[in-house]
């Protein structure tokens, strides 16, 4: 088989099909992946229903309708095959979309996912836009959120830029003519945040002086001589720069790297624009409408951010503003609260229980965001209660590209972990999660302990 293959086969059976139901995941991936099915889907005469769901695990199989369509699983489903055959879904009736781990089952269930294939930075927006291409192939408008899906999914971050066939998908995009890629900042928040905060958040690399300093960040914009708002008072974005505005403090930030011993070279990146979105707002660049999207999902309303990615410019992105305003608030706290109370350190791993402080779908954010404050050199693991089941924890898990270089593989850890106590675990080597008993809380976090420790023991090698 290869991935053409699956994908072609895919696209035949959901073409073939009367009523589909899509069933995603709540990230920015899920809602970009379910959005480029729906549409592709209802485009080619196809009634279809979305239903989306935090996570694929027995306690949410109710959201599965248990009807005659065809079920199609986005961003999930490869790991949870087990589920599906529980659910009594015959594998005619199922089409998986995922980019995940695959789960060894009996049933033979169709599948897209690249995975296996070898093209690991590639998200399920990626395969999803594939299927729709196969599906119809006048679509190539719909790259663009493929795009979004693969940079929210940081599927760019390693390599400075798409790679593979989630760069081909962008220059599918690029051709139609509402994305465009070019070489900038390396740095989140260059289309809406003020240069000083915005530079302040520049943390790969590192730069002395300037990450997490905002007043070191408009000392050095005041040296260079730019101006930081523009003539009517409004805070000027990074994007509102000029080229030799942008040369002079990239050539400043470069010198500053290397004077403390440190590696320019991921300074700046390949960046994804859209120039049908209005400029300075979070809607004109992947990573902040990615961020967008998040913030519909984390806040349990993922089918807001759907709306948005099918063109709704006017109630859905009103309300998508206002929950991203929220958003990054409770990040804000959640942020001073883990720097505020601390980790606890084992060998391998920083740890914290958050209790019911914060809502579980933002917490894993707040913990890849500490793990830049704190140290560096182990994943950082976060727990907190589920209000509706306290009889559960939520876990969260972040680790670094240097981590995952040195051969952490957190989902891994997760997964084994999670196993004895028949905790559901999931994700990729730098973010996952978990579900577990609040009984086996300690347990569990000295079972994640140990297997990191072997991790880094065995890099290379294969081992957990």
């Amino acid at each position: 088989m290869s991935l053409e293959r699956d994908v072609s086969a895919a696209a035949r059976r959901i073409r073939e099909a009367d009523r589909v139901t899509v069933i995603s995941h709540i990230d920015a991936d899920g809602i970009t992946s379910l959005s480029i099915l729906m549409q592709a889907i209802t485009r080619a005469g196809i009634e279809a229903a979305p239903v989306f769901v935090r996570q694929l695990e027995p306690l949410m199989m109710h959201h599965v309708p248990q009807d005659d369509t065809l079920k199609v699983f986005s961003d999930l489903g490869a790991g949870q095959q087990n589920l599906l055959e529980e659910h009594g879904l015959a594998e005619d009736r199922v089409v998986i979309i995922d980019h995940h781990v695959s789960q060894d089952v009996k049933t033979p269930y169709m599948q897209v996912n690249a995975l296996p294939y070898g093209h690991t930075k590639f998200s399920a927006a990626g395969a999803a836009y594939l299927v729709a291409r196969a599906i119809d192939d006048d679509t190539h408008d719909l790259a663009k959120l493929a795009v979004i899906g693969n940079v929210g999914d940081m599927m760019a971050r390693e390599d400075c830029g798409l790679i593979g066939p989630a760069r081909a998908i962008a220059e599918d995009g690029i051709e139609y003519g509402n994305v465009e890629a070019q070489r900038d900042l390396n740095c989140y928040g260059i289309s809406t945040r003020p240069l000083n905060l915005c530079l302040a958040y520049t943390d790969d690399p590192f730069i002395e002086g300037i990450t997490n300093n905002p007043a070191g960040a408009r000392r050095l914009l005041a040296s260079l001589g730019i101006p930081e708002r523009t003539r009517e008072g409004r805070w000027r974005v990074w994007d509102d720069l000029d080229d030799a505005e942008k040369q002079a403090v990239c050539s400043a930030l470069a010198e500053q790297i290397v004077a403390h011993g440190g590696d320019a070279g991921r300074l700046c990146a390949e960046v994804y624009l859209f120039p049908d979105e209005a400029g300075g707002t979070a809607l004109h660049n992947a990573s902040e409408f990615s961020t967008l999207l998040n913030a519909c999902g984390r806040w349990a309303r993922p089918a807001v951010g759907s709306a948005i990615c099918a063109g709704d410019r006017a109630a859905a992105l009103r309300e998508a503003g206002q929950m991203l305003t929220q958003h990054r608030a409770t990040i804000r706290e959640i942020l001073t609260y883990i720097l505020t109370t601390g980790v606890q350190e084992l060998d391998a791993i920083q740890y914290l229980h958050v209790g019911d402080r914060f809502p579980d779908t933002i917490v894993g954010i707040g913990a890849g965001m500490a793990l830049s404050k704190l140290g560096r050199e182990k994943p950082i693991l976060i727990m907190c209660t589920l209000p509706d089941d306290p009889t559960l924890t939520k876990v969260s898990m972040r680790a670094d590209d240097r981590m995952v270089g040195a051969g952490i593989d957190l989902q891994a850890a997760l997964i084994e972990a999670a196993g004895p106590f028949g905790g559901a675990a999931g994700g990729h080597a730098i973010a996952a999660g978990a579900y577990i008993p609040k009984t086996a809380e300690q347990e569990f976090v000295y079972r994640v302990n140990q297997c990191i420790k072997r991790q880094r023991g065995a890099a290379g090698q294969g081992d957990c």
